[in-house]
């Protein structure tokens, strides 16, 4: 070999560790990559008060706009058609599906209001082709199946109306499977025969099914179940945060070896365990059993629980983990089980929030922390949408192929 040949072979891999070892710009990787909130609370606003999602508003009382998505470089976001789960009447039934379809309709016209700065989405494809037209992507997802009593022909009616996942249960025991925080105990033993229809029919639609909240059993029997990958839209590290509703290892290994991934949860009492002795929490316990743990008898009794819920953080402002503490999390899933099965989702506005991330505009320090530990622009692209997006295209593949 000539000098001037080792001489170019040494240029060029001194070039390539030059590229290699070029420190990644926070800001560039956090605009380049398609950036998705995996659920967020946000319509119960629409109920419950006037709310203009195209108007910036303030934290705590808000932490989701289409001004501060934009901010926070924030692209797309599942908003999340909640229903509380109360005792399984016909009343009850009948209120929860309503509920479940208002926020649905809400939600519609808060987006018709803006259809310059959002819009509707409903395949993973959407959410880069919004981001083109320089919108920001509004995904539906319901959590708790409350609302299909029992009904296997409202999974389809609901994902004709644009839900694109279901959060099987919620804080109690349902039709379809037990919760992981019901103090009675299993109900189901995990899913439910229902449950298991429910689990068929959400794969035929190509609809994800979301196993946050859901008791340990029924998670391992939803894995059993599901013929397409499935994730937690808003789950944290039992390791780290020993909480219920967080995963533990092997469920986090199933979940990976499934090709699902794990959304990590920025709400406080899952990120590190609680203060139990702290004002905010005694007081939040105190409202629990003044409001029968929020099941409530009416939409006045909800919208004065909410309002008290608000007086208390006002009051009494709980002492929030940090973004360190919530990368943590996803330093644990990435050691546990790689890079491609872990993503964020917020639970802005049912209770996330950081002391260092109050809102979706700051979501860019999220970016700038997973630089500071080395992850390269590539991570944070996988972090921030792109494994959530692999999920659901192998969601909706599942179900053309079926």
């Amino acid at each position: 070999m000539s000098i001037k040949t080792l001489s170019i072979a040494a240029l060029t891999i001194g070039s390539l560790l030059s590229c290699k070892q070029k420190p990644v710009d926070a800001q560039a990787a956090h605009a380049k990559a398609i950036t998705i909130d995996t659920h967020v609370d946000t319509p119960m606003r629409f109920l419950r008060e006037p709310f203009d999602i195209g108007q910036k508003h303030e934290a705590p009382s808000s932490r989701v706009d289409l001004p501060r998505m934009k901010e926070g470089g924030l692209d797309a976001i599942f908003f999340a058609i909640f229903t509380s789960q109360r005792e399984r009447t016909e009343a009850n039934y009948s209120q929860a599906y309503q509920m479940a379809n208002a926020m649905i309709d809400s939600t519609e016209k808060a987006l018709a209001a803006n259809q310059s700065l959002a819009t509707l989405a409903y395949k993973a494809e959407d959410a880069s082709q919004i981001e083109q037209e320089g919108k920001r992507a509004i995904y539906l997802g319901m959590e708790n199946g409350f609302p299909l009593n029992k009904d296997i022909n409202r999974v389809e009616e609901f994902y004709k109306r644009g839900i694109r996942y279901i959060t099987l249960a919620h804080t109690k025991n349902n039709d379809i499977c037990d919760s992981s925080t019901d103090d009675l105990g299993a109900e189901h033993d995990g899913l439910s025969e229902f449950g298991v229809d429910v689990v068929k029919e959400m794969n035929r639609l190509g609809m994800l099914i979301d196993v946050s909240h859901i008791s340990d059993k029924a998670f391992y029997d939803v894995m059993e179940q599901s013929k397409a990958p499935v994730f937690a839209s808003h789950s944290s590290v039992r390791a780290i945060c020993n909480h219920p509703r967080n995963m533990n290892d092997d469920m986090i290994k199933t979940l990976a070896k499934n090709g699902g991934v794990i959304q990590i949860c920025i709400l406080g009492a899952y990120i590190e365990e609680e203060d139990t002795t702290s004002l905010n929490y005694v007081k939040k316990e105190e409202l629990r059993i003044k409001y029968n743990d929020f099941n409530f008898k009416s939409d006045e009794q909800r919208k004065q629980a909410w309002a008290e819920w608000r007086e208390i953080n006002n009051k009494y402002p709980a002492e929030l983990p940090t973004i360190s503490q919530a990368v943590d999390h996803i330093d644990y899933v990435v050691n546990l089980v790689g890079i491609d099965y872990v993503g964020i989702g917020s639970d802005f506005d049912g209770g996330g929030g950081l002391k260092d991330c109050k809102d979706v505009a700051d979501f860019p320090k999220i970016t700038e922390e997973l630089v500071k530990r080395g992850y390269s622009e590539t991570d944070i692209t996988k972090v921030w949408g792109g494994n959530f997006l692999r999920v659901f295209k192998q969601v909706e593949e599942a179900s053309e192929a079926s």
